[in-house]
């Protein structure tokens, strides 16, 4: 992954023409999409995947959340872990060549991931956010222990905004990921344009 990616998240509350039609209108602001949607099952999230790639979403910009099957099946980029879901050493192992994320939230599984052959993380909530509402933020200095003692690109996630983003740039997170700041924002399309500017990707 290069430096300084933005990565959007979908919120599981939007309808998913929703999603496909902000992502669309986003897309080349964006690196990488997930379809985050716990309420789907894996023909509908197959179909939603078909929705985005017909509406111009490269596969190699699509990652599905737990759903491997989805994932193989649609030749997306890869796979989003959580802490129910498969080890990233299965995967590998079951599925060679595809990208497998995990979802960390400390050194220790950070250094578990790596471990298993995971491809990157994403580390969270680094600050506060309204989907982690009554638990305290991780905040940097864990994310800046992490990204320096663990060679794994890590994505920070949780109540960023563009003018918090130079911090955890900072820290040594090699992108964001984002859900609402985008997705939920009065305008989509300059709210990604602020994030993207803020990662040094617009100039």
């Amino acid at each position: 992954m290069n430096a300084q990616e933005l990565h959007i998240i979908s919120t599981g509350k939007q309808p998913i023409e929703k999603f496909v039609e902000i992502a669309s209108n986003i897309q080349e602001h964006v690196d990488f999409f997930y379809l985050r949607e716990k309420n789907m099952n894996a023909s509908e999230l197959y179909r939603a995947v078909t929705l985005l790639h017909n509406n111009k979403i490269p596969l190699s910009k699509i990652i599905i959340n737990d759903r491997v099957d989805v994932a193989w099946a649609h030749k997306v980029f890869g796979v989003q872990l959580a802490f129910h879901s498969l080890d990233a050493g299965v995967v590998k192992r079951a599925f060679p060549g595809m990208s497998v994320g995990c979802s960390i939230h400390s050194m220790d599984e950070a250094k578990a991931a790596f471990r298993y052959g995971a491809n990157y993380a994403i580390y969270g909530h680094v600050f506060e956010t309204d989907s982690k509402r009554g638990l305290p933020p991780k905040g940097v200095e864990e994310l800046h222990a992490i990204a320096k003692n663990v060679n794994l690109p890590i994505i920070a996630i949780g109540g960023i905004t563009p003018s918090n983003c130079q911090i955890v740039r900072d820290a040594g997170a090699q992108g964001i990921a984002v859900m609402s700041g985008v997705l939920e924002a009065e305008n989509p399309v300059r709210a990604v344009k602020e994030y993207s500017k803020s990662l040094g990707k617009e100039t």
